[in-house]
């Protein structure tokens, strides 16, 4: 029986057109294609620190699904269990650049990725295999808001049984124009139903109604681990017993802010598999940021090995003196 992967990401990865120059698309004469998307971005964000990582999701049969698939697995994802969807296109993304950052145009109405549901747990390919053998399950509250039947499946990965020694983690990943025609109140449940819940403190603020700490502990007791990003200054990992654990993020020489969540979620959950104690986690987590911050598109690839260990042992003033810039 060939290995299957430590952490299974699921959700939607789309086809992106990025601008060749900044200004509002109406004056931008050209695009270059490119893939993006959360749970993908996790994904492949683990697999730089060396976590076999898997893929699961629909894309339409055309040349952008077939892109998303080949560069994916070119950069060492499993992409196995991937569905093809005959009958509807591959989402897209329209990246605009202005003086204020990146604005994204979404186009996935009918999308491929918008078909996923609950028989991807019993149907006859590899995904329900690998779900059950996974150390990690990976969701987000993007995939959640696309469909009846992809919050179907999370609410479903979510609630079934863990098999032994499986975890599920839930990024909030807020989006409010997806949730705008739907009730958002559900996501207070879907938290509350991982293993490690992972959001920033302004869209906690926003979608739940609080962005501190211990007051999202207080709101979802389930969770064994709620990690809160405060933007650029702090992350803090607040466990179900025990006081919580606040490490700061490292000065960073900023070019560009997406992806840069996605990446602290796989830095964190990379160093969740590895054992690590949640301070060395959250380092880890603003480590794999850092390297995304300081590039053009979704994931930069973290230091070198002997450097990252280096800085997970870094005594406190060493770590708050490190400065991370492009290169």
């Amino acid at each position: 029986m060939e290995s299957s992967p430590t952490a299974v990401c699921v959700g939607e990865t789309m086809a992106a057109l990025l601008p060749d120059r900044p200004g509002p698309l109406e004056d931008v004469a050209a695009f270059r294609s490119a893939i993006g998307g959360a749970e993908a971005n996790v994904a492949r964000g683990l697999v730089a620190f060396g976590v076999p990582a898997a893929w699961i999701g629909r894309v339409g049969a055309d040349g952008f699904g077939r892109r998303v698939v080949r560069e994916l697995a070119a950069g060492g994802i499993d992409t196995s269990a991937v569905t093809v969807d005959a009958e509807r296109p591959t989402g897209l993304y329209v990246k605009e650049t202005g003086p204020q950052g990146s604005v994204l145009h979404y186009y996935r109405d009918g999308s491929a990725g918008s078909a996923l549901g609950p028989g991807l747990l019993d149907g006859p390919g590899p995904a329900a295999a690998m779900l059950t053998r996974a150390r990690l399950v990976h969701l987000s509250g993007i995939t959640a808001a696309l469909s009846d039947g992809a919050l179907a499946l999370v609410r479903a990965l979510l609630e079934r049984p863990r098999p032994p020694g499986q975890a599920v983690s839930f990024d909030l990943n807020w989006r409010p124009a997806l949730w705008r025609r739907r009730d958002p109140a559900v996501l207070r449940a879907l938290l509350d139903a991982a293993d490690i819940v992972l959001l920033g403190a302004d869209e906690a603020a926003e979608a739940l109604g609080t962005g501190d700490p211990e007051g999202l502990r207080a709101l979802l007791p389930g969770p064994a681990t709620i990690v809160v990003k405060d933007d650029a200054r702090r992350a803090s990992a607040v466990d179900r017993d025990g006081p919580p654990v606040s490490e700061p993020a490292l000065s960073v020489d900023v070019v560009e802010r997406v992806g840069a969540g996605d990446a602290f979620a796989a830095g964190y959950l990379a160093g969740t598999l590895r054992g690590y104690d949640r301070r060395r986690c959250l380092r880890l987590g603003h480590l794999a940021a850092a390297a995304t911050l300081v590039v053009h598109g979704d994931h930069g690839p973290p230091p070198a090995p002997e450097r990252v260990e280096k800085l997970l042992a870094a005594a406190p003033e060493e770590w708050a003196a490190t400065r991370v810039g492009a290169g």
